[in-house]
């Protein structure tokens, strides 16, 4: 059965127009300054395990394994993002330290825990998300460490547009205080719930300001650039926002 993210938001195509803009490898904002940034969240030390969930083309996964000496497995719903990953993999040499596998984590059975779960604007996919928590919780050792960004909302009616837009990508957002009750409630300890949305505002301006013309064609450069100023506004109205959170599962 092939899954609609790769025939929709994740084909083929729209991986090459997100690495354009974010970077090679990374199809999440801000790219590795971002990655660099928040992997170090993280405290790892050689040898330590991460699940990197939503692995993308794997681009922290490498910088995690290169930088830190980490051993991480990526899962990613889509197949195209997976078979991407597997490619780079192996042309960086780090099939020894990194691999990858198509799963879905709310079905996901970890062999052993991880030191570490991190994840980048992928929860917004996830529509059951306590299950999600429980299910994160699951996949650490006792103390270990989760990180992850997300989408967010406001509190309050959504207008027309961002209600659309949210229908549209089917996504499902919280709110940045209600993601820190729900990892509250899950049990994680030490939970720390940000609201980013200024820093994601700086970054989709420094994207749009510095979208390669030179990769696409007019109406695709048009298209993404229309997309990314809507980015801007929503986030400027305060209705789209971007969380960090920390937290850790229990000793």
């Amino acid at each position: 059965m092939i899954n609609p993210l790769d025939l929709g938001q994740y084909s083929k195509a729209e991986i090459e127009k997100y690495e354009a803009v974010y970077g090679r490898n990374f199809i999440s904002p801000g790219g590795l300054a971002t990655a660099q940034e928040f992997t170090a969240l993280l405290g790892l030390k050689a040898g330590m395990t991460v699940l990197d969930v939503g692995c993308g083309v794997g681009g922290s996964a490498f910088y995690m394994a290169q930088h830190d000496g980490a051993w991480v497995h990526g899962i990613d719903l889509s197949t195209n993002m997976i078979a991407f990953a597997n490619e780079r993999c192996r042309e960086a040499h780090l099939n020894d330290r990194v691999t990858f596998a198509n799963a879905d984590i709310l079905t996901f059975t970890p062999q052993s825990p991880f030191d570490c779960v991190y994840s980048r604007d992928v929860f917004l996919h996830i529509h059951d998300k306590a299950r999600l928590m429980q299910i994160l919780k699951t996949c650490l050792k006792p103390n270990g460490r989760l990180v992850f960004t997300d989408y967010a909302c406001n509190t309050g009616d959504k207008s027309p547009a961002f209600a659309a837009y949210i229908q549209q990508r089917k996504y499902n957002l919280y709110t940045v205080t209600a993601y820190q009750q729900l990892l509250l409630d899950t049990g994680f300890v030490d939970v720390i719930a940000e609201d980013r949305t200024a820093q994601f505002i700086q970054i989709l301006e420094r994207e749009l300001a510095a979208m390669p013309s030179d990769r696409f064609d007019t109406a695709t450069l048009t298209s993404l650039r229309h997309s990314w100023q809507d980015k801007i506004t929503r986030t400027k109205q305060g209705e789209q926002r971007w969380g960090l959170f920390q937290a850790r599962c229990p000793s």
